[in-house]
């Protein structure tokens, strides 16, 4: 499974998969089974109904039900209002069939699992008490006889601790984080739950300021871990990791491109010899690529006299839509565009670099290293007007 393309950038906060927590948004009845299920009172809104009391078997199977209301919810606020009750009612759950299996018994591991991501899901939503709660259940458990209760027990800490870690924006526990998810990684391979947050980990390190090197780290150590991974889906992530790891060390160094131009013919990258280049992964249908295209134009037009140039690689799929989109705004610079063997963000180019949000603005100077791989904004602006002061 190759990682989706995101238009702009990815959150910076990790987040993990809350199992059976997620409201369906379907509007469908699911069939309730014998066991109470979610009801809209007379006054219209949706609400948790009470836990009953029941086997561990029932028990489970009424939370089960809460993850389809009878009815869509009306408004943001009365989704997450119905979510945090779900939780609540998990919990109390998982508390009621804890209490009467022992571990190794049939829905202790489930149960506990529950447990711990229901007050996950209450710590996200500001509760606390929860959290801590949850930090503290989760660490009896990491040496848990149930392999995969310990498996999720340690996932949680690392999330919590990464939480904490982004939100203060301090790096010390940066590497203490990595090295606890590799070694998750290494325990099992195959593992898509580890996988995904590792993923995330390295991506939430990519976005905040000042932890690329920990993304480097991050992505270096991974992406073998991966490539060792016996599910085809993860060994996919090994090759973007890879990619990612080649962009994000790119600073300082060259940055070879190559392609095809949309009007046809080899791009030639040797005419770009001394001039300042900025890179422009793009593509018509994102709607901050096309945001982002006025301040581009205006950069070009100041600076393209005095040795400014830029280079669109394209991430579109519709040669037709691209062209149109070309000539309506009287793009003046080559843009890179594959039709076959690179379609959509598969672009080569974007393959190799690990492009998986876009715009991605990577500015290169004279001397062809690269100096910045966020020349947007105003940003870009004041990076050009540096290069440029002594110009005339």
């Amino acid at each position: 499974m190759r990682q989706p393309l995101f238009c702009d950038r990815l959150p910076t906060i990790v987040t993990i998969l809350i199992l059976g927590l997620v409201v369906a948004a379907t509007g469908h009845r699911a069939a309730a089974q014998g066991v109470g299920v979610a009801e809209r009172p007379a006054a219209g809104r949706l609400t948790v109904p009470t836990l009953p009391q029941g086997t561990p078997e029932e028990l489970m199977k009424f939370v089960s039900t809460l993850r389809n209301p009878p009815q869509q919810p009306k408004s943001r606020e009365e989704m997450l209002a119905y979510m945090k009750g779900v939780a609540t009612v998990s919990v109390q759950a998982a508390d009621a069939i804890l209490g009467q299996v022992k571990p190794g018994a049939k829905f202790h591991a489930d149960a506990t699992q529950l447990k711990l991501e229901s007050l996950m899901m209450l710590g996200q939503m500001g509760d606390e008490k929860a959290e801590a709660a949850m930090v503290a259940f989760a660490g009896t458990l990491v040496d848990s006889p149930e392999p995969a209760v310990a498996r999720e027990a340690r996932r949680l800490l690392i999330v919590a601790d990464a939480r904490s870690t982004f939100e203060t924006g301090g790096f010390d526990a940066a590497p203490g984080l990595v090295k606890r998810t590799a070694e998750l990684l290494a325990a099992d391979p195959n593992d898509t739950q580890t996988a995904m947050l590792a993923m995330q980990l390295a991506k939430a390190f990519e976005q905040a300021e000042g932890g690329e090197a920990h993304a480097a780290t991050a992505y270096a150590t991974f992406g073998p871990l991966f490539a060792k991974s016996g599910n085809a889906q993860i060994r996919e992530l090994a090759e973007s990791f890879a990619g990612t790891l080649r962009r994000l060390s790119l600073p300082g160094k060259p940055m070879e491109i190559t392609g095809t131009l949309l009007g046809g013919g080899v791009f030639n990258q040797k005419a770009l010899a001394g001039k300042v280049v900025l890179v422009d992964f793009w593509a018509t249908w994102c709607g901050p690529c096309v945001a982002e295209m006025p301040n581009i134009l205006a950069q070009y037009e100041k600076y393209h006299a005095k040795g400014f140039e830029v280079v669109g690689v394209s991430l579109d799929e519709d040669r037709a839509a691209l062209e149109a989109f070309v000539s309506e705004k009287k793009l003046p610079w080559p843009i890179l565009f594959e039709q076959s063997g690179g379609a959509g963000w598969q672009h080569p180019m974007a393959t190799k670099y690990g492009i998986s949000g876009i715009p991605q603005l990577i500015l290169i100077g004279r001397d062809g290293n690269v100096i910045t791989l966020n020349a947007r904004g105003e940003g870009l602006a004041k990076q050009l007007a540096e290069l440029f002061k002594d110009a005339g």
